[in-house]
């Protein structure tokens, strides 16, 4: 438990600053919304361009919200109105663009743990296990944001397949984990580094992560041009949207970690 943060604590002195595509000045410091179509074209590959949802739910009233979120889906399963695919879908969309958006812009820090968005430091382990908590899953966010990115992605597995890549060239790292890969979100695991959330949307691959780089803050972006991407050659995949045993543990309440 003591080697793993003194890892991350050395890589980080050798990171230089990340060049991206020019932003608006808001767009790290208010709560960013990825847009569900995404963002194609001439800017393919940079940090896109988020736009700000005026009109937002708090983020107490976005896990309350949750909460009955998952009843109505129980209720609705066990009367055959909906069915598990659908279930994982509502769980992804619900994480993804309800609970994870008011965390971008979160300063990162390396013992960052705060619990409220923009309020205080987050360092990566403790945005992956704090936002699966508030999501709804039982689990003990300390426990899981301490443990090492592969002992991390077997307990979020729940016992399915964890895939593991393992590549010198990132080009061809990219285009196998695009390979292992279907429309939804994963857990990523950076060797013995970093952790985050690995989303395919519509083809493309984003990195959702608390980045120690440039932003220095809770951020989405393109994963092939993500330089912390490039700082690693060996990565652990874990599903999260089509992992049927974690979706049925959320959906009962039952325990995790």
């Amino acid at each position: 438990m003591i080697f793993f943060p003194l890892l991350m604590l050395f890589t980080l002195h050798n990171d230089l600053f990340l060049k991206v595509e020019p932003l608006r000045e808001d767009v790290f410091t208010n709560k960013i919304w990825l847009d569900p179509i995404g963002t194609q074209g001439e800017n393919e590959g940079a940090i896109h361009d988020w736009v700000v949802n005026p009109d937002t739910l708090s983020y107490d009233d976005a896990k309350t919200n949750i909460g009955e979120l998952r009843k109505n889906l129980g209720e609705r399963f066990r009367q055959g109105q909906i069915s598990m695919e659908g279930i994982k879908n509502e769980f992804t969309t619900h994480l993804v663009d309800g609970l994870i958006p008011h965390w971008y812009g979160t300063p990162w820090s390396f013992g960052g743990h705060t619990a409220i968005p923009n309020q205080g430091k987050i360092a990566c382990g403790y945005f992956i296990s704090t936002t699966l908590r508030d999501m709804g899953l039982k689990l003990n966010r300390y426990k899981l944001a301490q443990k090492s990115p592969l002992d991390e992605a077997m307990a979020l597995s729940c016992g399915s397949e964890i895939y593991s890549v393992e590549q010198e060239d990132h080009d061809m790292a990219f285009e196998e984990i695009d390979s292992l890969t279907q429309e939804g979100l994963y857990f990523i695991g950076f060797d013995t580094g970093h952790v985050g959330y690995l989303l395919k949307r519509k083809g493309e691959l984003f990195l959702i992560h608390s980045n120690y780089l440039i932003p220095i803050s809770v951020c989405i972006e393109s994963l092939k041009d993500a330089r912390v991407f490039k700082k690693f050659t060996k990565f652990h995949l874990v599903d999260i949207s089509h992992n049927e045993i974690l979706i049925q543990r959320w959906l009962n309440n039952t325990q995790v970690l």
